[in-house]
């Protein structure tokens, strides 16, 4: 391995930041991280979820669904790394241990289904077993506890160049005025703040903005000592969708597993309620899919519940009209593009984007090239991702607005509306039916080809016409979640409020 002789600075010791410093220094950079935040206390998982007081990434005890894309990067480049996850109780699911029930029996492996897994553990598992492999490297430094508060540049020519960042007065003392660099790379996430360090030096970062229009609310429990996890696969579902609220159970390390239930910004009276901890678990217990997992004896809350807003989709571009805003600086994770938390693919956008940027400054040495590069790059391979993800958030907002208004969005108002929803019946059928179209279906979950890229495959389009003519009504049993109504849930909450 080539060593380089450029500085690399990472603001945000984040996945994104992390993964990156990894990608860089797997090509031969020195690379320094710079994070706020303290660094995880000694001890197992547990205590880096319950005392790591992590300001700097406020999804960090939220779930997180650690897919596909995600975990082969991690096998293919850090095995290590990965061994290092399952010493600390993370757990690796495999595409047979998440078959639906009515496959389980008809199941044969076919080549690409060991690409087809995930992992399952908590955020605050991944990132201190994360950080303590990178701050184990010789080319990686990580400073902790320091505060930036601006970019250092020049001018040449036309182009804006960032050569080093301005450190925070109370931070000099220990850290100095400025920190030179030769790249610098924003992970800082999804309150990042050099999109105005930017703009204030002319360089105004254009950005796509929609709001998902929705809350989410989790909740940690622990399984008691001997019981089992309900067991996957069966008619009730532990993620799904009633219309006015989703829902989903994401299991952890350690007998760990968290809850998280989402509504819509206007669903008031349920919003408040599922503050509540006897309330959340009242409504999840009313919901087939999740009452199992909250038997009376079987478990106990760790934590109350606790919600995360301002759930959007963004993109933001630093390049315009083929010019790069600024030279020597990339974006990378939610810093760059956020996708609804709720479809879980931050994570493996993140380590994907890491690697593009390793790619790109490895291969390319201009600097206005670079740039260029990495936006074509991310531009093909994460563009289909967010706008995939953009959909869904429109098709979510619709459903939720429905339902209050006590209408059903399924109703079909024109033939093409009608069409859009009937393959949308059978596919859903027949991904608890048939294993060709499942596996595609997971490759595109798992973000292992571009989303939707499996319905190209003639097989899977002449089996899903054929699940089509069946009719509407047989396929819809298999996308239709069993639960309590809108009126029914506020009835219930009304009954939990009052007891």
């Amino acid at each position: 391995m080539t060593q380089s002789s450029e500085k690399v600075v990472i603001v945000g010791s984040g996945i994104a930041g992390m993964c990156s410093a990894l990608a860089l220094a797997n090509r031969g950079f020195a690379v320094t991280l710079l994070e706020r935040d303290t660094p995880p206390p000694q001890g197992d998982a547990d205590a880096a979820f319950f005392d790591w007081p992590r300001r700097g990434a406020a999804q960090f005890r939220h779930p997180h669904a650690f897919l596909g894309l995600m975990c082969n990067l991690l096998e293919d480049n850090y095995p290590e790394l990965l061994q290092d996850f399952y010493a600390a109780g993370a757990r690796r699911v495999e595409f047979q241990d998440m078959l639906p029930a009515e496959l389980e029996s008809s199941y044969e492996p076919e080549p690409g289904d060991e690409k087809l897994w995930v992992l399952m553990c908590r955020r605050a598992t991944i990132e201190t077993v994360l950080r303590r492999y990178v701050a184990r490297l010789p080319n990686i430094s990580i400073v902790n506890e320091i505060t930036i508060d601006g970019l250092v540049t020049q001018r040449r020519g036309r182009e804006l160049q960032v050569c080093g960042l301005k450190v925070r007065r109370d931070c000099v003392a220990r850290f100095g005025a400025t920190i030179a660099a030769d790249v610098v790379v924003d992970a800082s996430g999804r309150t990042t703040r050099f999109p105005r360090w930017l703009s204030d030096l002319g360089a105004g970062v254009p950005e796509e903005n929609d709001s998902a229009e929705i809350v989410y609310y989790t909740r940690h429990y622990r399984l008691n000592p001997g019981v089992m996890e309900p067991a996957r696969g069966g008619k009730e579902r532990s993620a799904g969708d009633l219309g006015y609220l989703k829902y989903g159970v994401f299991p952890g390390d350690n007998g760990n597993f968290a809850i998280i239930v989402c509504l819509h910004n206007a669903e008031v009276e349920l919003r408040e309620a599922v503050k509540d901890g006897a309330s959340f678990d009242a409504i999840c217990r009313s919901i087939p899919g999740l009452a199992p997992w909250l038997r009376e004896g079987t478990m106990e809350a760790t934590t109350e519940p606790f919600g995360i807003g301002d759930i959007r989709a963004v993109w933001r571009h630093f390049v315009v009209d083929g010019r790069p805003l600024a030279t020597g600086f990339f974006a990378v994770g939610d810093s760059a593009l956020r996708t609804n938390p709720l479809y879980g693919r931050g994570c493996s956008t993140g380590i994907l984007h890491a690697h593009i940027l390793a790619d790109v400054l490895s291969d390319v040495t201009d600097p206005i090239s670079r740039a260029l590069v990495f936006d074509h790059r991310s531009e093909t391979e994460l563009r289909p991702i967010f706008d995939a993800s953009l959909r869904e958030d429109r098709s979510g907002i619709k459903r939720a607005l429905a339902s209050l208004e006590g209408r059903m969005v399924e109703d079909s108002t024109s033939l093409k509306s009608w069409f859009g929803l009937a393959f949308g019946d059978a596919l859903a059928y027949a991904a608890r039916h048939d294993l060709h179209v499942l596996r595609g279906m997971m490759r595109t979950v798992n973000l292992l080809e571009k989303p939707g890229d499996f319905l190209k495959d003639q097989r899977t389009r002449l089996k899903l016409l054929r699940y089509m003519l069946r009719g509407r009504t047989r396929n819809a049993s298999a996308r239709v979640q069993n639960g309590p109504d809108r009126a029914q849930m506020l009835e219930l909450v009304g009954q939990q409020a009052s007891a």
